[in-house]
C-alpha cells in the first residue's frame, strides 16, 4: 500500500530524530526540536559533526516539503510529538488530543461569527497543538500569543508554528506571572492541573487557597480572565472534578462575579487513558457592559467520536443552541 503524505513525513521526522538522538544523547523530544529546525531552515546546522551532518544532508536532499499541505505537516508533527511524549516521564509533556482541539476550534468559530479579526492567547501553550489547530480552522485574520514555562515544549511549539507558517508570539515564562500583553478576544487553554509551588506569588490572586498550596488550574482561570477583553470568551479544557474539589465553592463564587458560564461539554470517556484523566470543556464569557448570561447554558455530553451518527446529532443540537445564543439582544 502507498503511504500517505502524513505517514511519509512522520517516518522521515521519526528516523531523523532517532539519528540525532544517537549522536547528541538527549531525549527524543529535545532531539525532535533539532529535526524541526532542520526541516524549517532546509539545511543542517553547523553544531553537528561531519558524519552526522553528511547523513542528515542526504536525508534532507530526498525530501520535498512543497509536496505537503499545512494540515499534513501539522498532523505529522502531532504524531511524532505523541511518540516522544509516550516515552516521557514528565506530567506536563502531554498533548491535547486532536479531536478535542478540533471541538474547541469549532466552538470558537461559533462564538465569533461576526468578528473580522481576533486576538487569541493560550497561557499554557505546551507544544502549540491546541492553538495551531484553532488558528488553522478559524477564517478570520488573527493575532496569536502563547506562553509556556517548559524550555523543551516552547522550542517544539515555536518550530511547530514556523513549519505551519503561523505567526505566534511566544512568552517563555511562568504563565501566572504578569505578561506584557494587551487583553485578547479569545483564550483557549488545556489547563495544567495540580498545585502551584510559588505560594508567595499565589497570594496576589483572589483564588489563592485559604490554607496550604493553591490550585494552579484555579489560578490559570483567574489569570486568563485578567487578559481577556470585557465580553471576550475563554474556552478551557478542565479536569472533571473542577467543580467538586475542596476549593470548588470559592471558584464558583469567583466565576459568578467576573464571568458568565456559557457552557460545559463533557468529553467522551474513550478519549482519556483513565478515569482520573477525564476532562470537560468549560466556556466562559468575561462580563462586560452589554453582556448577559445565556437563558440556558450549553450542557452536552459528547458521544464517542467514532459514532458518526450520534456525533452528527449532537453537533446539530449545538448548532441550534448557538443560533439562539447569537440572536440574543
Amino acid at each position: 500500500m502507498e503511504k500517505s503524505n502524513i505517514e511519509e513525513l512522520y517516518e522521515w521526522m521519526d528516523n531523523i530524530t532517532h539519528l540525532i538522538q544517537q549522536y547528541v544523547n538527549e531525549t527524543y523530544l529535545d532531539s525532535l526540536a533539532y529535526t524541526m529546525e532542520i526541516l524549517f531552515h532546509q539545511k543542517v546546522p553547523e553544531r553537528f559533526d561531519k558524519q552526522l551532518t553528511h547523513k542528515l544532508q542526504q536525508a534532507l536532499d530526498k525530501l520535498n516539503m512543497d509536496t505537503y499541505t499545512t494540515d499534513e505537516i501539522r498532523k505529522a508533527i502531532q504524531l511524532v510529538m505523541l511518540k516522544g511524549m509516550k516515552g516521557s516521564t514528565q506530567q506536563q509533556h502531554m498533548m491535547t488530543p486532536e479531536t478535542v482541539a478540533l471541538i474547541i476550534a469549532y466552538l470558537s468559530s461559533k462564538l465569533f461569527t461576526d468578528k473580522e479579526k481576533l486576538r487569541i492567547f493560550d497561557p499554557a501553550g505546551g507544544t502549540g497543538n491546541l492553538l495551531t489547530t484553532v488558528l488553522y480552522q478559524l477564517p478570520q485574520a488573527k493575532e496569536a500569543y502563547a506562553s509556556e514555562v517548559d524550555p523543551t515544549l516552547i522550542q517544539l511549539a515555536a518550530w511547530n508554528a514556523n513549519l505551519q507558517k503561523m505567526q505566534i508570539e511566544f512568552f517563555h515564562q511562568d504563565s501566572l506571572q504578569p505578561f506584557l500583553l494587551d487583553p485578547v478576544d479569545l483564550i483557549v487553554s488545556d489547563l495544567p492541573v495540580g498545585y502551584y509551588p510559588d505560594d508567595v506569588h499565589a497570594r496576589s490572586f483572589e483564588l489563592k487557597a485559604k490554607e496550604g498550596l493553591s490550585y494552579a488550574h484555579h489560578l490559570f482561570i483567574e489569570q486568563s480572565l485578567n487578559y481577556t477583553k470585557p465580553g471576550g470568551y475563554l474556552i478551557f479544557i478542565i479536569p472533571e472534578f473542577l467543580f467538586t474539589s475542596d476549593q470548588a465553592e470559592q471558584l464558583r463564587q469567583f466565576i459568578h462575579k467576573y464571568a458568565h458560564i456559557v457552557g460545559v461539554i463533557s468529553l467522551p470517556d474513550t478519549v482519556f487513558q483513565s478515569e482520573k484523566h477525564r476532562r470537560s470543556i468549560l466556556i466562559l464569557q468575561k462580563k462586560g457592559q452589554n453582556t448577559t448570561a445565556p437563558n440556558q447554558p450549553l450542557l452536552v455530553k459528547m458521544p464517542s467520536f467514532s459514532n458518526s451518527s450520534a456525533m452528527e446529532n449532537i453537533l446539530g443540537q449545538i448548532n441550534n443552541w448557538f443560533q439562539m445564543y447569537n440572536k440574543r439582544s
